[in-house]
């Protein structure tokens, strides 16, 4: 397939495929940060309905960066990952202190948790910026249509491909195109991602000390607990002390004496 005949059919399944969410209505970069930070490893359907519960409590950079760590944990439960939250609420919160929203991709990379491809699609998606990232469903489009034979794809392939065929003067559709696409091929049984050289297959939850860091996380939005009490509440086994150390490490959580609870 040519660059051009790409377009073309990336043109058409956009406009076939399109999903609305609420942080496509509303383009906002306060939004898509937020949106962007929520999708990672969780699903669109379920990212929704947290997302609007998230911004009717917490509207804008100022509300959230006034919030403690505590009350965005709270919130951010059945997301996973509460890493997200906390990155979130740092990165909210340099923005508040700065008093305008970062334009550039090296202010947005120095913000707390922000990678080079979460900084892509703010400015993509937020600024409307021609800028080049990819992520896993804009793989699976470009491996699907020119990398079909092959199982050593490097990402600096793709990225050439990108260059060549975005939409320069709406990056912002471009972009939407190529996630509507790369979830629907995905849906319909493309299974390629293992084709990249940078593919890294998720690591299970059941049994993982991840799990456990939830688990404990959980327990501590609904109420402080002694630490007696919370290894009975989460049935714990031998990853408990790795997982409580950890969270403590990562700032999630305080132990006083044996006390826990959420950090303020």
């Amino acid at each position: 397939m040519s660059c051009d005949e790409f377009v073309r059919l990336l043109h058409e399944k956009g406009e076939e495929l399109y999903r609305d969410m609420p942080w496509r209505d509303d383009t906002r970069p306060y939004y898509v940060l937020v949106s962007e930070l929520m999708l990672q490893q969780t699903q669109v359907s379920r990212v929704i309905p947290k997302f609007e519960e998230f911004i009717r409590t917490f509207p804008t950079e100022q509300a959230l960066a006034a919030a403690s760590l505590a009350d965005v944990l709270k919130l951010w439960q059945g997301l996973g990952y509460n890493r997200r939250a906390k990155f979130l609420h740092e990165a909210v919160s340099h923005i508040a202190q700065a008093g305008v929203f970062p334009a550039s991709y090296a202010e947005l990379v120095a913000l707390p948790g922000i990678g080079k491809n979460t900084a892509g699609a703010i400015l993509a998606y937020g600024f409307n910026q021609p800028i080049i990232f990819i992520e896993t469903n804009i793989r699976t489009v470009y491996i699907h249509h020119f990398f079909n034979d092959r199982f050593d794809v490097d990402d600096k392939e793709i990225i050439e491909l990108v260059e060549r065929t975005i939409d320069q003067a709406n990056p912002r559709r471009f972009y939407q195109s190529l996630m509507d696409y790369g979830s629907w091929l995905k849906a319909n049984g493309v299974r390629n991602t293992s084709s990249s050289k940078h593919y890294k297959k998720q690591s299970a939850l059941k049994g993982s000390i991840r799990e456990v860091r939830g688990q404990i996380i959980r327990e501590l939005t609904i109420k402080d607990m002694n630490l007696a009490d919370m290894k009975e509440r989460v049935n714990a086994d031998t990853r408990f002390d790795a997982a409580l150390h950890s969270l403590i490490t990562d700032g999630l959580i305080v132990r006083h004496f044996d006390q826990l609870h959420l950090t303020k």
